[in-house]
């Protein structure tokens, strides 16, 4: 019945486009009388209602299928436009006919509206946290020094804030060339690829470039988050029907007072509400999305701004996705009682999935049971003070993200820390080397991970590490029958580099020094330990913190032989630096924050230094 319905609009088609009468399909024997073939008034009559008859049925399955279509679902990825549903989509093409009308956007149904809020809020959200969330907008801070940064001013959404802030310093850093050149725009899966040679050294002009600039790098941002929770594919960006922006953008040069009173009075406080303002559109091409982004960005610049953003991520991965990634679907995303933005948020955000866990892959429990982690290697990573504590276990994939870029977490905000040079996250000849012997060891420890070897796995280790010890030395070692890694290390640590040890005359062996910055784009008035009092006696001036830390890696087992051997030589060599930059006459004292606890999980033993008011992370 299908291949008869095919035929005959096939045949209807190669009808309309032919300028003389043909003959029309035979499927059964002429006549007995032998009448002739139909005239050009009888293929006319043919031809309309073959095309019809083809139309209506075609129709009719549409809405029999459309009726059922439970969720956003992803859209043809060669196709330019997203349609509403998704089977209408197949029909859009037509042996090689292409539907080239521009959608305009869907409402949700009532339930995706009610599965979308519960997964969110729950069932029993309070309006304070629904007031932080509506009340938050994407928007860069006004002062010049963090110009750079996007502000917050409600608690709750940091987590969304923060993770969209990584992405913009990637390209504001790294990409800064690209933003310059408006073409680039259109490209297709910018800021992805791996680090050039030219771009290990990024722009130290991120806090100081232009509004287009910043708003260029703030929507790939955006496109490219929502790209990587539709896996790739596709996105979709959820917007608000009270503007009612077409899809050519014909209204988005809107200010401030605009969009104030287009909101005045709307609410988000239940599924209907959800139902009843939201519009939401789907796409499959990368330069559609950013030229999309580019109409629609008033609206997340309004006060719905940061929970759209993130709406739009869940529908790009799709609510049964985001289920199924989940440890705990049960539970909302935003948690209660304060309403801050839960690990699975930021994850989605960070690496397209909305898992619970921050170590690599799956931890398997037994009984086809486990638990997901970070599936890849991501764009900008994650560190957080709950590793200090012993909370949790930050695994390589967030620990070390293709830029130095990293998301912090605390008990209650999330803020950011970023490099402007990649070499920091490369190990140097000492780092290098310990890593050799410590793989070597691992490998023969036969103890469930007990930290110690056989006679046997000694010697193993010895070649495999290119270890040369003297015969009284390995005497010593395994004079118990078993030889444990913090001895075996003490040993490789007091023999000369020559013998494959790790002994430097120079005290130059391992040293690291490179600097690190921390936004907190929350505002506040504290600034250098004093109210930052505005003109006149006008209230304080609320601001993002941007501190500038400098990090120092020591070779050894604590930073006190570290700073001792500073103290002794004249100069080090310092990652991303200029030469003038890089004497080191005499150590700083330490100083310490929770950010350097952060700092210590990625790094461990490094000891910081910043001027003015320690950086804060709540």
């Amino acid at each position: 019945m299908a291949d008869q319905e095919e035929e005959d609009l096939q045949m209807a088609l190669l009808m309309s486009i032919q300028h003389s009468p043909i003959e029309p399909k035979r499927s059964r024997p002429r006549d007995a009388d032998g009448s002739s073939a139909p005239s050009l008034e009888e293929n006319r009559w043919m031809q309309r209602e073959l095309m019809a008859a083809a139309a209506e049925k075609r129709m009719l399955a549409l809405r029999s299928i459309t009726a059922s279509a439970p969720s956003v679902s992803a859209p043809d990825p060669h196709h330019v436009y997203a349609s509403s549903t998704p089977s209408a989509h197949k029909d859009n093409k037509i042996k090689g006919f292409v539907k080239t009308e521009k959608e305009v956007g869907r409402e949700l149904s009532s339930n995706e509206s009610y599965r979308l809020f519960s997964m969110v809020f729950g069932n029993d959200v309070s309006k304070g946290i629904l007031t932080q969330w509506t009340n938050q907008g994407i928007r860069f801070s006004l002062d010049q020094e963090t110009s750079m940064g996007l502000v917050q001013h409600e608690g709750g959404p940091c987590g969304v804030l923060a993770a969209l802030q990584a992405y913009i310093l990637k390209h504001l850093i790294f990409f800064l060339d690209e933003l310059n050149n408006a073409a680039s725009d259109m490209m297709q899966n910018f800021g992805s690829r791996k680090p050039s040679r030219s771009q290990i050294q990024g722009s130290d002009e991120f806090f100081n470039v232009s509004e287009d600039i910043k708003l260029r790098a703030l929507i790939r941002s955006m496109s490219e988050i929502l790209f990587s929770c539709g896996s790739g594919k596709t996105a979709v960006i959820a917007t608000l029907n009270v503007f009612n922006l077409d899809i050519d953008g014909a209204n988005n040069n809107m200010d401030d007072e605009t969009i104030a009173k287009a909101l005045e009075g709307v609410s988000i406080e239940s599924a209907s509400d959800l139902q009843r303002i939201l519009r939401v559109e789907t796409f499959s091409i990368q330069s559609i999305v950013y030229q999309r982004l580019q109409e629609t960005l008033p609206i997340f610049w309004s006060r719905m701004g940061a929970m759209l953003f993130l709406i739009s991520a869940l529908l790009s991965r799709g609510l049964d996705a985001v289920q199924a990634d989940r440890d705990d679907p049960s539970l909302p995303l935003v948690t209660a009682p304060f309403g801050h933005a839960s690990q699975e948020i930021v994850n989605l955000l960070l690496c397209g999935e909305a898992v619970a866990n921050v170590f690599d892959g799956r931890m398997d429990l037994g009984g086809g049971m486990f638990l997901k982690g970070i599936p890849s290697n991501v764009e900008v990573g994650f560190l957080t003070l709950l590793e200090s504590l012993n909370f949790c276990k930050v695994g390589q994939h967030l620990k070390c993200p293709k830029w130095p870029i990293w998301v912090i977490g605390s008990e209650s905000h999330y803020t950011v820390l970023f490099a402007l040079d990649t070499r920091v996250q490369e190990e140097n000849e000492f780092e290098e080397r310990e890593s050799q012997i410590r793989r070597a060891f691992d490998a023969q420890d036969q103890s469930g991970g007990g930290g110690f070897i056989s006679v046997e796995g000694l010697n193993q280790v010895l070649r495999d590490a290119n270890i040369r010890l003297s015969p009284e030395r390995v005497d010593i070692l395994c004079s118990s029958g078993f030889i444990v890694w913090s001895e075996f290390w003490q040993v490789i640590l007091d023999l000369d580099r020559s013998s494959g040890g790790l002994q430097d005359s120079t005290g130059l062996m391992g040293k690291k020094v490179f600097d690190l910055y921390h936004f907190n784009g929350i505002a506040k008035s504290d600034l250098n330990g004093q109210a930052a009092l505005g003109g006149n006696g006008s209230p304080p001036i609320q601001r993002p913190r941007l501190t500038k830390l400098r990090v120092a890696v020591p070779p050894r087992w604590t930073p006190e032989e570290f700073l001792a051997d500073t103290a002794s030589t004249s100069s080090s060599t310092v990652v991303g630096q200029h030469s003038n930059d890089t004497e080191v006459t005499k150590p700083e004292a330490p100083q310490h924050a929770p950010v350097v606890d952060c700092i210590r999980t990625r790094w461990p033993r490094a000891v910081c230094n910043w001027v003015g008011d320690p950086p804060s992370i709540v």
